[in-house]
């Protein structure tokens, strides 16, 4: 708190003139600063924001990019634990990008930053996929005509 406060006081005249005395005072100026304190709390859901989308947004970019080579998502994994990460990590976007959408009607600006910007970035990356979301699957409803469905099929891993 200290370190935002910061007293300026004005430079005395270098010469005066021989039979005038300095009799003005100055009066310090106070800079404050209208930011918020380093300290803020994070709420719960934040907090479960930032997880999230630190976690989804990597493997929606791993998915799509599988997507795009294979013509399928993600394998199912061991008991089919890759592929519900998968569902949830797009389920996780979509609601991030819901949520700072809501947020900006209600209050003309987006998501807060919180800790060290972290949630800001989410909410950037978010966006970012759900573009990417939009452009890979309408190329991969052009070229083959179809978007795999959640479910493994005949086509992938059946």
């Amino acid at each position: 708190m200290f370190a935002s406060k910061i007293f300026l006081l004005s430079p005395l005249p270098k010469t005066l003139p021989h039979n005038a005395t300095n009799t003005t005072k100055f009066r310090p100026l106070t800079v404050k600063s209208m930011a918020k304190e380093s300290g803020a709390t994070t709420t719960a859901a934040e907090a479960a924001g930032i997880v999230g989308g630190l976690v989804a947004n990597p493997v929606i970019g791993w998915s799509l990019y599988t997507l795009k080579t294979t013509g399928c998502g993600l394998p199912p994994g061991p008991g089919g634990s890759i592929g519900a990460l998968e569902g949830v990590s797009y389920l996780a976007v979509v609601g991030i990008v819901a949520w700072s959408l809501y947020t900006k009607t209600k209050t003309g600006s987006g998501l807060p930053n919180g800790p060290f910007g972290l949630l800001g970035a989410v909410e950037g990356l978010s966006y970012l996929s759900l573009l990417a979301i939009i452009v890979v699957f309408g190329l991969q409803y052009f070229v083959t005509g179809s978007i795999p469905g959640p479910l493994p099929s005949d086509q992938c891993f059946g």
